[in-house]
């Protein structure tokens, strides 16, 4: 649990009947609303103080599309792939973003601009994140691997334990600051930027609530400070044309871009920094975490990686990547997608009146058992198998970084770097757990709800 108390903010949602009471039939012929979770089913469920996902999951049994009362209106969950494509895919200029959850943190950053200004600035960063522009940052990304290397043989030599968590968490971090600066992570960045994970879990699970942005802001106001002098740090150095030992990064890229753009004020570079070291570490960092708590629960899905082919060959590359991609499905990088209609659509057959609040939860998506056989079990090879009927070849069935135009540009990035830390590490070293954490914590990641230390061992046969 954060420190901070978690702080929501009230929410516009769709124009409906109050608290309790049913709404009103359609008239015969019309368009129906979506089923909506009667309103015991939420007051048992605020009595247990249980997680938002919980309640979504309940709506989930009344089909794809469906209602929950968060605040005093229904909110509509939306988790079949159709309507999931609806909503991401064809029509984001009728489902947008509104005030993002992260806007105390990342400002007007590529993840919460909306309208002409989010166009112009994914524009400018696109080319970074296609196959091309991740080719720059590989030899950074190996850096980055061979330094978390280093560290587990050095733990291996010592006995000494370590936290995987932490571990994933600081190679995630360190990559991502390559990628920026040209500079390996520093214990001091390091120590600073620690900051953004704490912001982020005080951030609210949902846009619902009962306080608001202000009190948010006061909240996490120290750590935002702390966060802001490392961005204004590096901004100073790439503005003097100071490039790391590794040559420019992409925060150069976003200052060039004021000569020629004058909205990229300092202000603006340094959201789009913040925007990317947040959504650029810590979901990847979470990922990693996930996948070696599944690996320790389930060692025969390492040894089928390890055994598809040697090291460095497209078969091995193939396992390690299905192995992220089913972490991925378990617990997908971003679990909610909070949406805004601003116009009267149908969706699935249902009534969506403009105004309404939608969640699209690539979570429950990922674990319906009717698209996915045995859902809650962790099996990579769904990842390899060259069937097209399978769930994850089809639009809306698997969307773990979006779909459409608001996908994360990071998604190539980010399987990228996992991909060449675990071609690092899996064939050395085994995390011996001493603990592991017992559920989940859904904010704005999954992510798991305590440490996990360990003792690293070697693997003698490298399989």
């Amino acid at each position: 649990m954060s420190r901070y108390a978690v702080i929501e903010q009230e929410s516009t949602l769709a124009t409906a009947a109050p608290q309790g009471v049913p709404s009103p039939s359609p008239r015969p012929g019309s368009v129906p609303l979506p089923p909506e979770l009667d309103a015991a089913a939420v007051e048992r469920w605020r009595a247990s103080s249980g997680a938002v996902v919980d309640l979504l999951a309940q709506a989930r049994e009344l089909g794809g599309v469906s209602a929950v009362r968060l605040g005093p209106r229904p909110t509509v969950l939306v988790t079949d792939p159709q309507a999931v494509q609806h909503v991401l895919a064809l029509h984001p200029d009728r489902y947008v973003k509104r005030s993002h959850r992260a806007r105390v943190l990342v400002g007007d950053g590529v993840l919460s601009a909306v309208g002409e200004p989010w166009k112009r600035q994914r524009r400018l960063l696109q080319a970074q994140f296609t196959g091309a522009g991740i080719r720059r940052y590989e030899q950074r990304i190996a850096g980055a691997a061979r330094r978390a290397a280093d560290h587990w043989a050095q733990c291996v030599r010592t006995g000494t334990p370590t936290d995987v968590g932490e571990d994933m968490r600081f190679f995630a971090l360190d990559t991502v600051w390559r990628s920026l600066t040209g500079h390996p992570l520093d214990e001091i960045t390091n120590r600073e930027l620690a900051a953004v994970e704490a912001v982020g879990a005080a951030l609210p699970t949902t846009p619902s609530g009962s306080a608001g942005a202000a009190e948010l802001r006061a909240a996490v106001a120290a750590d935002v400070a702390r966060i802001d002098a490392v961005a204004e740090h590096a901004i100073a150095a790439a503005r003097r044309g100071e490039a790391g030992p590794e040559g420019p990064g992409l925060l150069r890229v976003l200052v060039d871009a004021g000569a020629t753009h004058p909205e990229y004020t300092d202000q603006l570079i340094r959201d789009e920094l913040v925007t990317l070291l947040a959504a650029g570490y810590e979901t990847t960092a979470k990922t990693l975490s996930w996948l070696y708590l599944l690996l320790d629960r389930h060692p025969e899905a390492r040894r089928w990686a390890l055994s598809t082919g040697p090291a460095g060959s497209p078969e091995r590359e193939s396992a390690i990547r299905a192995l992220a991609s089913e972490t991925l499905r378990l617990y997908p990088a971003v679990w909610l997608m909070p949406r805004h209609a601003t116009e009267d659509d149908t969706l699935a057959g249902y009534r969506i009146a403009a105004g309404t609040d939608i969640f699209v939860c690539p979570y429950l998506t990922h674990r319906d058992p009717a698209l996915w056989p045995e859902p809650e079990r962790f099996a990579p090879e769904r990842f390899t198998a060259a069937d097209e009927s399978r769930p994850s070849s089809r639009h809306g069935a698997y969307y773990p970084f979006g779909i459409g135009a608001r996908a994360c540009l990071g998604a190539q990035f980010a399987m990228r770097e996992m991909t060449v830390l675990l071609e690092h590490l899996l064939p050395a070293f085994t995390p011996s757990f001493h603990t592991t954490p017992t559920s989940a914590v859904f904010g704005l990641t999954v992510r798991p709800d305590g440490p996990a230390p360990a003792t690293i061992t070697p693997t003698p046969d490298g399989s």
